[in-house]
């Protein structure tokens, strides 16, 4: 595997050297966008083309014109991608390398778990370039890898989506082909969810600045803790080591090793951009509502509305800059920091007058202990540092008087 990444780098450096402006680049940016019927997060690439957001597929797919430019099945950007050949697939019949012509890869649907056999291939990718404050000029980076996909794979996707943004570890995803070295851009990339709908949030790649209106321009990474990013070598997924959870500064008392990732890939605690919630296994959640209700007893509770368990009358609670008051949630991370998750993150507003506990029961035998989903990751600014192995977190920029909105995509050369 060492081998294949090593040859599969070399030839994204060959690549991707080919670009429509000169380095250094320092950092690029491309807007995210909410969609309201799936709460769902889409990106948009060569200004028009929108892909599902996903920190965790091993490579982008989009829907293929007819033809499209091959890539041999002996080239190393095929070899990494079959090495995450999805089980939900029937085997290929091009598994013999006897046989093999084209390099067939197994996009998958992440939300409806369909699969398809389909081609490697390869496009230019234009995005923005950035002082940090605003776009100043695009840039065109040629023959980025992505697999094709057929039509059905973008079933239950927001209306009007290409396909699907990879930004996991994998060697294929964007967050390492957008960050070549050689360019002058660093192995990193920046999120901002926005939590509504007609708010552009960002997605940057490379070192920064990232400078939001607050009201004044501010460098959002000054408000960053830090934590290092866990590998499970069982999935490309980025995983964080969690200590404990609190509730209004009280500890949840949890069963021995509760967040601990097992020989086989399973438990840990994971960031997913596809589950609208974070879902808790069974024996996390109703130690975690458990605590939650005891800190809540004092407020009405509310007829409970799927797929939440435990919603409260929202008018009997005060609101503050972020969001309603209720008591705070603290993820405390294996660096000894704590990601505070407010109201804003924690409390859905259903209808008028009830909101809801947004965290979700996955039940006993969840593939993760705790896979914190994009509800409570908006307006929240989060920087993966795949070179150092690192996760920055904001908690809710909201308490900085500022949005995930707030990025001007105004060009200014």
């Amino acid at each position: 595997m060492q081998l294949v990444q090593a040859l599969l780098l070399l030839a994204l450096a060959l690549a991707g050297s080919h670009v429509s402006a000169f380095p250094p680049y320092k950092t690029l940016v491309a807007p995210i966008t909410k969609d309201t019927t799936t709460s769902l997060y889409t990106t948009t690439l060569n200004f028009h083309e929108n892909y599902l957001v996903d920190l965790g597929a091993p490579f982008s797919w989009y829907s293929c014109q007819y033809k499209h430019p091959p890539v041999t099945c002996k080239a190393a950007p095929c070899m990494s991608a079959r090495s995450y050949l999805s089980p939900l697939c029937p085997p290929s019949s091009s598994s013999s390398n006897n046989r093999c012509q084209n390099c067939i890869t197994t996009p998958v649907n992440p939300l409806t778990k369909t699969c398809a056999l389909s081609d490697l291939t390869y496009k230019n990718v234009a995005l923005y370039v950035t002082n940090g404050g605003h776009p100043t000029r695009s840039i065109t980076l040629n023959d980025i890898y992505m697999s094709c996909a057929p039509g059905y794979l973008l079933k239950s996707l927001p209306s009007g989506t290409t396909g699907l943004a990879s930004l996991s570890w994998a060697s294929l995803a964007l967050s390492t082909q957008l960050t070549p070295p050689h360019l002058g851009i660093t192995k990193k990339f920046a999120m901002c969810l926005p939590s509504v709908p007609n708010g552009k949030g960002t997605l940057f790649f490379g070192n920064g600045p990232y400078l939001f209106r607050s009201p004044a321009l501010v460098d959002v990474s000054r408000y960053l803790s830090y934590t290092p990013l866990v590998k499970n070598p069982k999935s490309s997924d980025y995983y964080i080591g969690l200590n404990s959870i609190s509730v209004a500064g009280k500890a949840v008392r949890f069963p021995r090793n509760a967040f601990s990732i097992d020989s086989f890939g399973r438990g840990g605690t994971k960031l997913s951009t596809v589950l609208p919630y974070t879902v808790l296994r069974s024996d996390v959640y109703d130690a975690f509502v458990r605590e939650f209700k005891m800190a809540t007893k004092h407020i009405p509770q509310a007829r409970k509305v799927k797929p939440f368990d435990y919603c409260l009358k929202s008018s009997a609670i005060a609101s503050t800059r972020v969001g309603l008051q209720v008591p705070q949630i603290s993820l405390q991370v294996a660096s000894g920091k704590d990601w505070t998750i407010y109201g804003a993150n924690s409390m859905k507003q259903v209808s008028k007058d009830v909101a809801c506990l947004a965290f979700v029961d996955g039940g006993k035998a969840a593939e993760q202990a705790v896979a914190i989903g994009s509800y409570q990751m908006e307006d929240n600014f989060l920087v993966f540092d795949l070179a150092q192995s690192t996760l920055g977190f904001s908690s809710s920029l909201l308490g900085y008087a500022t949005t995930c909105a707030n990025f001007d995509f105004t060009v200014k050369p």
